[in-house]
């Protein structure tokens, strides 16, 4: 009977080899978990925005409904002055505008405030242009304008200008601030600053893409309204 070395006696190996077993599953268990717990809180942050966009479209859609029904109880001369429209005479008539015009027409649009006024140059569009916001994305010239316009209606005070304008290879970026008074019976203040992308086409040089970016969030965007204000502009 030969005798064991020590090292090699298969009861301290069993029982090392079952220590590094445990460790090894309790460690994979923690991996797992970990894991589960991150997917969850991914999961949990992807339900928080969806319902924020979701809150956010109603509201959006529910504006433009409301301003819709404000229209109709608008005199036509109240409509007249709210919703101009500005056509320019010349090339864009054709059909061809170069860039320095349609940046030109942007200008003069930011000083007529037609965020709010729907008094925009429409020659500088596409009449299919697609116009984008936080809250979603529609193709038509006309239903903007027509928006713009309705909710101006609802404004008894409003500031909008163009801080800086930057102009790239395909479009030219308008930086501004705005703000407004709603006429809503606890008269809430919008405010926010931000900017807006403009795509030119490459064979008309007019506007295919508007599209807005807040630079404030969007669910605190929305709070706004709610909270009643104390004087004109707070």
């Amino acid at each position: 009977m030969t005798a064991t070395l020590p090292f090699l006696s298969p009861i301290p190996y069993l029982h090392a080899h079952r220590k590094l077993l445990f460790r090894s599953n309790e460690s994979r268990r923690k991996t797992i978990n970990f894991q589960c717990s991150s997917k969850n809180r991914n999961f949990s942050n992807d339900e928080d925005s969806q319902s924020e966009n979701l809150v956010l479209k109603m509201a959006w859609y529910g504006s433009e409904l409301l301003g819709i029904a404000a229209s109709f109880l608008r005199s036509p001369a109240d409509a007249t002055k709210a919703g101009g429209e500005v056509a320019v005479s010349g090339d864009e008539e054709l059909g061809v505008m170069g860039r320095a015009q349609v940046v030109e027409a942007i200008r003069e649009d930011f000083r007529r405030s037609y965020f709010v006024t729907g008094n925009l140059t429409l020659n500088a569009y596409e009449e299919h242009c697609e116009f984008a916001d936080p809250a979603g994305s529609f193709k038509g010239l006309r239903r903007f304008k027509r928006n713009c316009s309705n909710f101006g209606s609802l404004l008894i005070k409003s500031d909008m200008k163009l801080m800086k304008w930057e102009d790239f290879e395909d479009k030219g970026v308008g930086h501004w601030r705005f703000r407004c008074v709603m006429s809503f019976p606890w008269r809430p203040i919008l405010s926010a600053t931000g900017y807006t992308e403009y795509y030119f086409d490459e064979q008309s040089g007019k506007i295919c893409r508007h599209v807005e970016h807040w630079n404030v969030p969007k669910m605190a965007l929305l709070r706004q309204i709610f909270r009643p204000s104390r004087s004109a502009w707070g």
